[in-house]
C-alpha cells in the first residue's frame, strides 16, 4: 500500500483481492442481456478511446475491446487487475491495463471518447469527485456511462445494510435520483437511463462466515412479505435468490469547456 491509499481503499483491495478469482468467474458479471445493454448504453464504435474506471477483472473492458476500441482499464486493486490481463489473454483482444485510483485517474484532459464504470460507485466514499475526474478525462462531445445498484429511497437503508454484511467496501447505493443529480451538479447532459434487475443466488456472492447472518437477513425479509431490502427476494429450490435493482445512466460532456474563474 501507498501513503496515498484511505483506510477505505485498504478495506477494497482487501475485499477484492480475496474475491478476484470468484469475482471474474461469476457468470452474473458477464450475462449476456445485460452485457448486451451496457455496450449499447457506451455506443463504442472501432475509432474511439474508452477508459473503464475501476475495471475489475475486465468484464467491461474485454468486450469493448472486442468492438475494436482503443481501451484502457484501471482499478485500485492489483489482483484485479491480473485477472483481468488473463481475460485479455484468453479473449485475445489488447487492453491496456493500470492499477490506480479512481479519485486521481493518471490521464491528460480529454483523453477518452467513452468514460464508463460499472458497478463501482456503491463503494466510493466520494462517488461525485470520481464523476469530476470521469468527467476531466472525457473529451468535450464524450459520453460517460454509470452503471450501479440503484434502490428505491424507501429501500435505500435496508439494502445498504444488507450489503454491508456481503461485502466490507460497501459504503451506499445511491438511489437513481441521487445518482442523476450527481451528473445535474457536474454539467453533463442526460442521453439516456435505463433500469434492470439482475438475479443472483445469494450463496455465490457471500463469504462462508458472513452466509449464517446475511441469510437471516432475507429470510426476515422474505417472512415480512414487504420487501424492505428491495431486491424482491425469494426462496428457491437452490437457496435464496434476489434481483439487484441496475439503472444505466449515460450523460454527455457539453462541447464547451467552461470558462475557469478568475483570481
Amino acid at each position: 500500500m501507498t501513503a496515498s491509499h484511505t483506510h477505505h481503499d485498504t478495506r477494497i483491495v482487501d475485499q477484492f483481492t480475496r474475491w478476484a478469482k470468484p469475482f471474474a468467474e461469476l457468470a452474473i458479471h458477464a450475462e449476456a442481456e445485460s452485457m448486451a445493454q451496457t455496450l449499447a448504453a457506451c455506443e463504442v464504435t472501432r475509432d474511439m478511446n474508452v477508459l473503464d474506471v475501476a475495471c475489475g477483472p475486465g468484464i467491461v473492458a474485454c468486450e469493448l475491446a472486442r468492438v475494436g476500441a482503443e481501451v484502457t482499464g484501471i482499478d485500485l486493486t492489483p489482483a484485479m487487475i491480473e485477472q483481468a490481463r488473463l481475460r485479455a489473454d484468453r479473449e485475445n483482444v489488447r487492453v491496456a491495463y493500470h492499477i490506480g485510483n479512481a479519485l486521481h485517474l493518471p490521464f491528460q484532459a480529454n483523453s477518452f471518447d467513452r468514460v464508463v464504470t460499472r458497478y463501482s460507485f456503491h463503494h466510493m466514499q466520494e462517488p461525485e469527485k470520481v464523476l469530476a475526474e470521469m468527467v476531466r478525462v472525457c473529451r468535450p462531445g464524450g459520453r460517460l456511462i454509470v452503471i450501479d445498484a440503484t434502490p428505491a429511497a424507501e429501500c435505500q437503508k435496508n439494502y445498504d445494510r444488507a450489503e454491508t454484511f456481503r461485502d466490507p467496501s460497501h459504503t451506499s447505493a445511491l438511489t437513481l435520483h441521487q445518482l442523476q443529480s450527481l451528473g445535474t451538479k457536474a454539467g453533463l447532459s442526460p442521453v439516456m437511463t435505463h433500469q434492470y434487475r439482475l438475479e443472483s443466488r445469494l450463496q455465490d456472492q457471500v463469504a462462508p462466515e458472513d452466509w449464517n447472518a446475511l441469510k437471516v437477513i432475507f429470510a426476515e425479509d422474505i417472512a415480512g412479505g414487504q420487501d424492505r431490502l428491495g431486491m424482491g427476494a425469494w426462496e428457491d429450490a437452490d437457496g435464496i435468490r434476489f434481483y439487484f435493482p441496475v439503472s444505466i445512466v449515460v450523460w454527455s460532456k457539453s462541447m464547451q469547456e467552461e470558462p475557469r474563474a478568475r483570481s
